[in-house]
């Protein structure tokens, strides 16, 4: 893909979510780490409706330990995976507290060493915490690029943050990463994408065949 394909993309969907952002809701890198650890396989608006109690119950990584297990998974057991991240989440503020002293570490290779921590949420926490440029490669983010052919269908997850990194200015990274999910969440999305009145379809061979498809049926009907 060249260079220039490549700025129309990211120009079109810029036009079209210029203020894209972070929708989960925090007020410290602590808090937007708990927050990503409890997106995983959950939408951003129910971790919200949950951190809103749960961010007033714990302040800090103390907190979360100084309550049973069982009450920590009580407290967050509108998410998916409850059990499993109230226990990581546990494990998180013990290392916390431990090696950081309560603090949540500013290098992606300490923040990758923290139970439930994935490079995903490193790489969310890296640029909206600490505004060092990323680009985190959510479910959003990885089918919109490619589909729109900044990467194979084929790649990895790893794959696919690598090859934007590539084509993608770096001072760009972060706002990158949040347009493409605007982009995935609202307009692309999984099931029923707004091909249609898509600007972008010119550049994606999986919308012209489903609007063929669609075509097709209703030619047949």
């Amino acid at each position: 893909m060249t260079g220039k394909r490549v700025r129309h993309i990211l120009d079109t969907i810029a036009g079209m979510y210029p203020d894209a952002h972070c929708e989960l809701h925090h007020s410290n890198p602590f808090e937007l780490t708990i927050a990503v650890l409890l997106s995983a396989q959950c939408t951003d608006e129910t971790v919200n409706k949950v951190t809103a109690d749960l961010f007033r119950k714990y302040n800090k990584p103390e907190d979360y330990i100084a309550v049973p297990l069982e009450e920590l998974e009580q407290d967050i057991r509108r998410i998916g995976l409850f059990r499993n991240k109230a226990k990581n989440i546990q494990s998180l503020c013990r290392l916390l507290l431990e090696k950081y002293d309560g603090e949540i570490p500013r290098k992606h290779e300490q923040l990758v060493e923290l139970p439930g921590v994935g490079r995903k949420t490193a790489n969310v926490v890296m640029s909206n915490a600490f505004d060092v440029p990323a680009i985190a490669v959510d479910t959003h983010v990885e089918r919109v690029s490619k589909r729109l052919g900044l990467a194979e269908p084929d790649d990895t997850v790893l794959q696919v943050e690598q090859k934007l990194m590539k084509k993608v200015p770096r001072e760009e990274w972060t706002q990158t990463h949040h347009r493409l999910i605007f982009f995935g969440r609202y307009h692309c999305k999984a099931q029923n994408p707004g091909c249609g009145v898509c600007p972008l379809l010119d550049k994606c061979g999986e919308g012209k065949l489903r609007l063929k498809t669609v075509v097709k049926r209703k030619s047949i009907k």
